[in-house]
């Protein structure tokens, strides 16, 4: 299906209509004036020239059909990440760099179509997020308070921790007067600060890997940190711009890119603190600019898959760049280490390619987003789906998919239900992005539902409220 219709609507009609209307194209789309009692969520976007229009559609069907967004779905404000809670509630999380970004979440009404709750909120900037309990909880590093400055006026860097109540409506920040808590300088015990990449929650207690970010100003003042060998990495001076800017007397980049950690507090105010590592694998997320993608994930008996796309091979000084392959380690359902008889590389699986991210796909499977050649190699992209099985080890690239070479893009948040998983794709050949449900089991997928918009990050499910 071409887009020519949709070129007919311009961007700015788009946003001047109202989100009640509804057409019946017969083919899984809403009808207006039809009660529902859930339906399938997709967070779109619309161009025209400079313009562009998020659209938040809904349909009845996800295996077959279409949906436009002409005179149809709920316009927004969009969101860098779509989470979904539970089926109960859709967030717009947004970030800009150096700024908060405005957060709302939206519900679905009985008429099919997606409603917008009161609350909005200014997050602070993160790098990673994740839901624990109650709350989606969105997270990066920076500077911690005066108070804690060293003789220098170095501030310690700490985790800045934004906390949304999704039933209570409400937001809330972490105290940065809790230093034991909130503290990322020498969390490892190396002298290193760190990011938190991605939290987990399982069996109570809250997962997320710890990722070395190298020396801050105040971490590299302190005698020992540095590590012989090291101390012409210090910056002199500061300069750099957004994820790549670094300050004088910094140490970017970790000084051990040959191990992963993982955090595990009792709870979302980071108490009962304890860290895990291994030499297996390098640490465990996928890297675009500023975000760090989460790549420790729950099956559902309970086991934690870690995996590390092995990121640190990109970069240029070899002490600190990993030679160790992209791979998975894994911690049994209920214990405080890693498994250690349980490791697999990709690499090996993969003529030596690493992955972009990957998502839990239900059971002991997971979904891979693949580059397509190794990082040591130039012009690499993410174009390609795979299916791990932790059962196995077995890594096993989708068929039935579109051809990679015109795979433009891939949503950012799928959808896993009744044993598949389904994921938006656009394409370059002027084809509607379409959501494709992959069996993860045979590793095979079939087109679903088409969307008439010009991309898709996410796709999910809610019933009403």
């Amino acid at each position: 299906m071409k887009r020519n219709n949709l070129k007919i609507w311009t961007v700015a009609a788009l946003i001047g209509m109202t989100a009640a209307a509804c057409t019946d194209d017969g083919n899984g789309a809403n009808t207006s004036g039809t009660e529902v009692e859930e339906a399938f969520v997709f967070a779109t976007s619309v161009k025209d020239g400079e313009q562009t229009a998020n659209v938040l559609l809904t349909s009845q069907s996800i295996d077959s059909g279409s949906v436009s967004a002409i005179n149809n779905g709920l316009v927004n404000d969009g969101a860098t990440e779509w989470v979904f809670y539970k089926d109960q509630y859709l967030y717009a999380l947004t970030y800009n760099q150096g700024n908060a970004g405005t957060t709302r979440s939206y519900y679905l009404g009985s008429d099919g179509q997606m409603r917008a709750r009161s609350a909005e909120y200014k997050v602070d900037r993160f790098t990673s997020f994740g839901k624990y309990g109650k709350y989606i909880m969105a997270a990066s590093t920076g500077d911690g308070i005066p108070e804690y400055a060293d003789a220098n006026n170095n501030l310690p860097r700490m985790f800045l921790l934004s906390y949304l109540d999704v039933e209570a409506e409400n937001y809330s920040s972490s105290d940065s007067k809790k230093k034991d808590n909130f503290m990322s300088e020498n969390f490892l015990g190396n002298g290193e600060y760190v990011m938190l990449s991605g939290f987990l929650e399982s069996a109570g207690k809250l997962y997320s890997a710890a990722i070395g970010m190298g020396l801050s100003p105040y971490g590299s003042a302190i005698e020992g940190n540095i590590r012989e060998g090291y101390e012409d990495l210090v910056k002199q001076d500061s300069g750099g711009t957004g994820g790549g800017s670094y300050t004088k007397g910094e140490l970017s980049g970790t000084q051990y890119p040959n191990e992963c950690w993982v955090a595990i507090f009792d709870n979302e105010q980071l108490d009962g603190k304890r860290v895990i590592k291994t030499d297996k694998i390098s640490y465990a997320c996928g890297r675009y600019r500023s975000q760090y993608y989460q790549s420790i994930w729950a099956a559902d008996n309970g086991d934690i898959y870690v995996f590390s796309p092995s990121f640190a091979k990109t970069l240029t000084d070899g002490r600190q760049r990993t030679d160790l392959d992209a791979g998975v380690v894994r911690i049994k359902a209920g214990a405080t280490e890693f498994d250690p008889d349980y490791y697999y590389s990709i690499e090996e699986q993969s003529n030596g390619a690493g992955f972009l991210r990957c998502w839990h796909a239900g059971g002991n499977y997971f979904l891979m987003r693949m580059y397509d050649r190794p990082f040591s190699q130039t012009g690499y992209v993410a174009n390609r789906l795979a299916i791990f099985n932790g059962d196995n080890g077995k890594l096993t690239y989708i068929t039935g998919l579109p051809d990679p070479n015109i795979i433009s893009d891939f949503g950012k948040t799928p959808y896993v239900a009744g044993g598949y998983v389904y994921m938006p794709i656009m394409t370059e050949n002027d084809e509607y992005p379409a959501v494709y449900k992959i069996d993860p089991a045979s590793a095979t997928a079939t087109k679903g539902v088409t969307l008439e918009v010009d991309s898709v990050t996410a796709v999910g499910h809610l019933s009403v409220k």
